[in-house]
């Protein structure tokens, strides 16, 4: 009696690569990693290279130098960030409720441990290399603006706040939510807060600021006096 068992065929040619884009998550994983344990002067491709379990040549042909690994670096955290921020979701909640979720958002990046070492490595390294402190505030200072501002337009477009200058408004906001803990982080005063604990500070900033640019409805604004 004859079987005919099939034979599964192999299929031709090289096994199936791997996706670029996944490649380049694991550099970017790994150069997070390299500049955080030797800075950025320290640092060394080849060592990200290693860590990526690629070739250096590779690693070049994805992100071709140290400069633009660190800009992928700060790029990809605050893209996460970015991500929260979706109009549809933020515009379905209540003012309140919204903005706590942008500032809570906030916090948690800007008090988030890969964050702070990020930061601690601009402060020390900005005179040797001043290309790292403009991609940090190209990259990550200028988008959290860009993102909470055109928030606060919106708000202001439909009417819910009434504000002059969105842009000193952010600042003000963040500084609010953000910079006495951090200062204190960055002195080795504090260790970061914990999840309740921004909650917890965001709905008072929230409150705070909201407070400040509701329409008052019936008064005229008071005329601004020029500085001196």
């Amino acid at each position: 009696m004859v079987h005919n068992t099939k034979v599964a065929k192999r299929p031709r040619g090289r096994p199936q690569l791997r996706p670029d884009e996944e490649t380049r998550r694991l550099v970017i994983a790994a150069a997070r990693q390299e500049f955080h344990a030797n800075g950025y002067a320290g640092a060394s491709c080849a060592r990200v290279a290693e860590r990526a379990g690629i070739s250096t040549k590779t690693m070049y042909r994805l992100i071709p130098s140290k400069a633009e690994l660190f800009q992928n670096v700060v790029s990809e955290r605050i893209s996460r960030f970015i991500l929260e921020m979706d109009e549809r979701v933020l515009d379905a909640l209540p003012i309140e409720e919204a903005l706590e979720h942008i500032l809570i958002s906030y916090g948690t990046l800007t008090f988030d441990e890969e964050t702070v070492l990020t930061l601690r490595l601009v402060f020390a390294e900005c005179d040797r290399f001043p290309e790292i402190a403009a991609t940090f505030a190209e990259f990550a200072l200028r988008r959290t603006t860009q993102t909470m501002e055109a928030w606060l337009n919106r708000q202001r477009d439909l009417g819910k706040i009434e504000i002059d200058d969105p842009s000193t408004a952010v600042g003000m906001l963040r500084g609010m939510m953000i910079m006495e803990p951090q200062r204190a982080i960055m002195l080795g005063q504090r260790k970061p807060p914990g999840r309740a604990e921004i909650a917890k500070r965001a709905r008072y900033c929230a409150r705070l600021f909201l407070d400040g640019c509701r329409p008052r409805r019936g008064q005229s604004s008071a005329p601004q006096r020029e500085m001196a």
